[in-house]
């Protein structure tokens, strides 16, 4: 061993070089697959369960509380789309080191990942926060806009807990380790499950024994939220800096901006974060279509409806996240087989979920509503909410091969590619339909529940023919490697 006089000893990092998540990465792409989506699977059920409940305890106060939280809900949405669209970004950056095995360049874009997250976080939080007033009362939120102001000032001010919460997990998920990304998703949302009826109500009754309650009202239901999230946050700070044997090692000592780790993430992150603002932006549009046909009580019917949609496509949210991953670190080794491979049995295993899923949804529908129309205040939307949710079922099949395309697109690092397809399917197609039959041809609420059915299949078949185009220009050599 070496003394001080012969220099500095050098000690082995306590990072491990190649971690379970990474060699699963690197194996064989279905193996990897099954085994990266399912834990996000868990996670994204029992995170979109959270929010069927966080509705049904939402409606227990009534239509107005159903609107407000649909007024806000677009806004939630863009939070959880910039935040999403950097991990997207950092993490398939991650993804393509790991495939060229350069570790060092895989520490650095986790860096500069985070440091993007809070800058990014304080420039959204307190414009919105500032001016919800204004926002909601321009939205057409009417009499509502109070209750919408309340709830929303709440998540304004702990955003940054939601973005770090969205860009770990995407680092966790970009080095293959999806369980304790599961984990935190979990915890987080099991809690929040509890603790909205303790905000939200006056009391709770067993038998004769009444207990009483925070009483909050709405703004119950946003404390719960970030109370939750700012839980699952803890969790993964732990690991990435404290426990430190994750994959990637954050190291902020010498840290300085590189441009090209910029532009790296940006190239992939900047689009994730316009296509999930797009979503975003839609939703928004869809509200303003919505209201002169169907009032309040449309966007109350569309913004709750919508939750039962999230639910029945959330199988592929984690799919379409493991094949990002998979992707990425495919064409980062420049197996281009193996990209194929990933797309094919991404799309393959979604589609087989989704048929079961719709079939199911379609015949459960009437039992699926009677949750969110217990109240007096919200029953008379029961049957609304069932023809919604009939519907919208019908596109659910297609939407396999439009995620798992874009996925395949971030994967690779042709962010704006994978913008494109998501813009056309979930926006330009699906509100220009939703316009043309409820409003052009005075199908009202019915014909633009079809629009979006329409729309979204449309889209969903152009994105899968255009993937495949560029994979086999990639194994042919006539695309190049960037």
């Amino acid at each position: 061993m070496k003394g001080p006089a012969d220099g500095p000893v050098s000690l082995p990092s306590a990072r491990p070089e190649r971690t379970e998540g990474v060699r699963t990465l690197l194996g064989n792409p279905r193996v990897a697959i099954l085994k990266l989506a399912l834990p996000m699977i868990v996670a994204m059920a029992v995170q979109t369960v959270y929010n069927l409940a966080d509705a049904i305890w939402v409606s227990g106060l009534g239509s107005d509380a159903l609107s407000a939280v649909g007024f806000f809900y677009p806004f939630f949405f863009m939070a959880m789309a910039l935040s999403t669209g950097l991990g997207i970004g950092g993490g398939t950056a991650i993804s393509r080191r790991i495939g060229a095995q350069d570790k060092e360049g895989a520490d650095n874009v986790a860096i500069h990942t985070i440091v993007l997250m809070v800058g990014i976080a304080v420039m959204f939080s307190i414009p919105f926060f500032i001016l919800a007033p204004w926002i909601f009362r321009g939205m057409g939120a009417g009499d509502v806009t109070d209750l919408t102001v309340s709830y929303s000032r709440v998540i304004f001010g702990f955003s940054i807990v939601i973005f770090f919460t969205n860009v770990s997990n995407a680092i966790l998920r970009a080095e293959g380790d999806t369980k304790r990304a599961m984990y935190a998703i979990v915890f987080g949302s099991v809690m929040n499950i509890l603790l909205d009826p303790i905000f939200i109500y006056e009391s709770f009754r067993i038998g004769s024994v009444e207990i009483p309650l925070l009483n909050l009202g709405i703004a119950g239901a946003a404390w719960a939220t970030v109370i939750s999230i700012t839980t699952s946050s803890i969790l993964l700070f732990y690991w990435l800096f404290l426990k430190r044997d994750t994959y990637v090692d954050f190291n902020f000592r010498d840290f300085q901006f590189r441009w090209e780790i910029l532009k790296d993430i940006g190239r992939v992150g900047l689009p994730a974060s316009l296509t999930q603002l797009s979503m975003s932006i839609n939703m928004v549009a869809m509200n303003m279509v919505i209201v002169p046909v169907g009032g309040t009580d449309g966007v109350a019917i569309f913004s709750t409806g919508w939750r039962v949609s999230t639910f029945a496509i959330l199988p592929l949210m984690g799919i379409a996240a493991a094949n990002t991953s998979v992707a990425g670190a495919a064409y980062g080794a420049r197996r281009y087989d193996k990209l194929s491979e990933s797309h094919r049995y991404s799309v393959k295993m979604g589609l087989i979920i989704e048929i079961v899923v719709s079939v199911l949804l379609f015949a459960l529908a009437p039992f699926i509503m009677l949750a969110f129309t217990w109240s007096e205040g919200s029953e008379h939307l029961f049957d609304d909410l069932v023809m919604f949710t009939r519907i919208t079922s019908l596109f659910y099949m297609s939407v396999a091969f439009g995620m798992m395309s874009g996925s395949a697109f971030q994967g690779i690092g042709k962010g704006f590619h994978s913008l494109m397809v998501t813009v056309l399917r979930t926006v330009v197609l699906t509100l220009m339909m939703s316009i043309l039959l409820g409003i052009v041809l005075d199908l009202g609420l019915r014909g633009i529940w079809f629009g979006i059915v329409i729309g979204n299949i449309t889209g969903s078949m152009l994105a899968y023919a255009w993937v495949r185009h560029y994979i086999k220009g990639l194994r042919s050599g006539r695309i190049e490697h960037s």
